[in-house]
């Protein structure tokens, strides 16, 4: 599948496409992403602890409404689609800060609009290749990344429609950026 717009995937009432061919001509999405306000987790694989935190599939529609998240959303299917394994989004990313994360959820649609997450998986840019040396980014350069690959299980139901939301938060499940060079786990500067 292909992500594809006419630059406006933010939220599920924008153009986002989860497309079988490749688009006829290349586009960018865009969205500003605020430490101060990210992108809060409704479930998935581990979301944090405390009563509010729980795992597991719930409905991602409030989260799609947001306007630092890219939606595309794929035709509905036509038969049954099993999914079973490990499932890889590569993605061609840029940012005007010099570190950033990118997260990518998979989501299934029911006919009545339903959405409910699959799995999810996140790649902090400065680690874009290994934990060992971190890499800034460069404003206007675009970033080749495949962040780890989500585990699935799920039978896309005839009717359904996948879904791929993309961000650059999902916390508590993982800890925010501050899109700085400082350490993110002791610095209190932060960057939109």
């Amino acid at each position: 599948f292909f992500l594809a717009s006419s630059g406006g995937a933010n939220t599920a009432a924008g153009n986002g496409v989860l497309a079988e061919k490749a688009p006829a001509k290349s586009g960018a999405d865009k969205f500003a992403y605020d430490p101060k306000n990210p992108v809060l987790s409704h479930g998935g694989q581990i979301s944090g602890v405390g009563s509010d935190q729980k795992d597991g599939a719930f409905d991602q529609r409030e989260i799609e409404k947001r306007n630092d998240v890219l939606v595309y959303t794929g035709a509905r299917l036509t038969e049954d689609l099993p999914v079973f394994g490990f499932v890889t989004a590569d993605l061609f990313v840029g940012s005007d800060a010099p570190d950033t994360d990118f997260t990518v959820k998979l989501v299934d649609v029911e006919p009545n609009g339903m959405a409910w997450n699959i799995s999810d998986t996140i790649q902090r840019m400065r680690y874009r290749d290994g934990d060992a040396t971190p890499k800034f980014l460069k404003p206007g350069e675009v970033y080749s990344v495949t962040p780890p690959p989500m585990l699935a299980a799920n039978v896309f139901l005839k009717g359904h429609r996948i879904r791929i939301e993309v961000s650059s938060s999902n916390f508590p499940t993982y800890a925010r950026n501050l899109n700085t060079t400082a350490d993110p786990y002791t610095s209190k500067e932060i960057r939109i």
